[in-house]
């Protein structure tokens, strides 16, 4: 484990130059070349780079799934809506603002957009610790993974995700904010969803929708109607998992996030159709609390049957769990370090 930490520090380095100066081509040419097909041929290089570049973390699969997710995933969305003019990318954008948005998950938010005041930190800390709690104390209960039953750990792999990535991109967002840039948030309670719709579309990975939005959703609403556009947009979706889940495994995927996708699809668009006709008639809308519910145990079950299968096969389950243990072990004695440095000049 010792030299795929150093491999892995070897590769940082190397692929965050190799894409800073990607992200800093596609700025100067995007600058030069008006939107369409002129800007399109100047950014085209790049997207074979993009999808290269996580592999060079040849010892890590999470640190290949991460990379995957921010270049392969979302900065290629933002160079093709660049190159037609849209997205978060501007050329206009000072050099750290326009890297920060290309390479990062992150949205910077517009001066005088709703919800542009900053809110006390103390809440956020609050959040944070309580999520590196229940990350630490998940990491303890996978000492004991075989024992578990099948669906127990596939609950606490997803509550992992979902606290890992609520406290990764506040993290981001904490540091372009120390360089003088305010993001808008990733993740809106995602557990208090009223319905797939507000799930999906204004409470989990909010990076992704306003990605999926203007370059599926969108264009294909305008041509085909919204149910089209839905799904379109978790088609879309379900296929850059699926590429996620090769990343990860480097195996071919089977298809299932594609299905798990499209599934939450279909029900989104079945769910906005009952929710006109029941408006229409006059009928109540489900208490709160139930649609909450029936949100939550239809996103779990449906994680358990098609989302995390193609996760825990081949051998994928071990490899990340091994990860983590050794990301833990690394905190755990950086702690230890920390806490005899601070007692021993305390003595002192």
């Amino acid at each position: 484990m010792e030299m795929e930490l150093e491999l892995l520090r070897d590769s940082v380095p190397m692929v965050s130059l190799a894409a800073a100066a990607a992200a800093l081509y596609a700025r100067v040419a995007s600058s030069l070349l008006r939107p369409g097909l002129p800007r399109l041929l100047a950014l085209l290089p790049l997207f074979p780079f993009l999808a290269a570049a996580p592999l060079a973390f040849t010892s890590s699969a999470i640190a290949r799934g991460t990379a995957a997710f921010f270049l392969a995933w979302l900065c290629a969305f933002k160079l093709a809506l660049l190159a037609a003019g849209r997205g978060p990318l501007d050329p206009a954008l000072p050099v750290l603002p326009f890297l920060f948005t290309a390479l990062l998950p992150v949205k910077l938010r517009r001066a005088g957009s709703a919800g542009a005041s900053k809110g006390s930190p103390l809440p956020s800390l609050c959040s944070c610790a309580a999520k590196v709690a229940v990350i630490a104390a998940i990491l303890r209960v996978y000492q004991y993974n075989a024992r578990l039953h099948l669906y127990a750990r596939r609950a606490l792999y997803g509550v992992h995700i979902y606290c890992f990535l609520d406290l990764f991109f506040p993290c981001i967002a904490m540091a372009a904010g120390a360089l003088g840039m305010e993001t808008e948030p990733q993740f809106d309670r995602p557990y208090l969803a009223s319905s797939l719709r507000d799930f999906w579309g204004r409470r989990w990975n909010l990076m992704v929708s306003a990605i999926l939005r203007p370059s599926v959703y969108d264009p294909v609403r305008a041509r085909a109607g919204n149910p089209a556009g839905v799904l379109a947009t978790f088609l879309v979706s379900g296929l850059m998992h699926e590429g996620m889940v090769y990343y990860l495994s480097l195996r071919r995927p089977d298809g299932r996030m594609t299905a798990f996708f499209l599934l939450h699809g279909v029900c989104c668009v079945a769910e906005g159709w009952c929710a006109r006709r029941w408006a229409a008639r006059g009928l109540p809308s489900p208490p709160r609390a139930v649609a909450t519910v029936l949100v939550v145990v239809f996103v779990a079950g449906t994680s358990f049957w098609l989302f995390f299968p193609p996760l825990c096969k081949d051998g994928v389950e071990e490899k990340l769990l091994e990860e983590w243990a050794a990301v833990a072990a690394f905190f755990l004695d950086a702690g230890r370090k920390i806490s005899h440095v601070v007692s021993s000049r305390a003595t002192n």
